[in-house]
């Protein structure tokens, strides 16, 4: 396949690799699902973007000294789907935590990283909600957290036996512990701080 520099020359009925993701040149961002293209929502809202940097903050605190990174949309991560075609999900979470190195190449991650964090925007919720939830439980990604803006909520779900099992919502004035990272304690307060 030869470069693609605009968007609209892709058959979106036609099933691509990660080869071909590679190969696409045009400023909209996208991500595979099992092979599809899907359109990802345009840029962030400045209320998405406080959250994210506010999570971002306290991962980096309580990872800085151990062997494990934060990445940040935009970030590759090339999902292992056992029901779809190698290499044919790539995803771009919101944050990922990976503490697994050899994962990690020029390109971004290939594998399942440790943890997810997706924050939900209005058009994406049910992708979040749906697809990445059965994507990421597929792939093996041990602990996903969705964060509802709206709602100030994080649900936090964690992988046992392959398949989540979802936590009680945490909401305003409670504390979010990792069941993965017993260390990493996040305030909900702090996660909406000026959002």
């Amino acid at each position: 396949m030869a470069i693609v520099k605009n968007f609209i020359d892709l058959d979106l009925n036609k099933s691509y690799t990660y080869s071909d993701y590679l190969l696409w040149q045009f400023s909209e961002r996208v991500e595979l699902i099992k092979g599809f293209i899907r359109k990802m929502s345009p840029a962030p809202n400045s209320s998405h973007q406080k959250i994210s940097y506010n999570i971002t903050g306290a991962f980096f605190e309580t990872f800085k000294r151990n062997s494990c990174s934060v990445y940040v949309a935009p970030f590759d991560v090339r999902l292992p789907i056992k029901s779809a075609k190698k290499d044919s999900t790539i995803v771009q979470p919101d944050l990922c935590v990976i503490c697994d190195e050899t994962l990690l190449d020029e390109q971004g991650c290939n594998g399942a990283p440790d943890l997810i964090v997706e924050i939900l925007s209005p058009n994406n919720s049910n992708h979040d909600l749906h697809t990445k939830f059965n994507l990421y439980q597929e792939a093996e990604v041990k602990e996903y957290w969705i964060v509802e803006p709206r709602e100030k909520v994080v649900l936090v779900y964690c992988l046992k036996d392959g398949q989540y099992i979802g936590l009680k919502p945490f909401v305003e004035g409670q504390i979010i512990e990792s069941i993965l990272f017993p260390e990493l304690k996040v305030a909900v307060d702090d996660v909406f701080y000026k959002a």
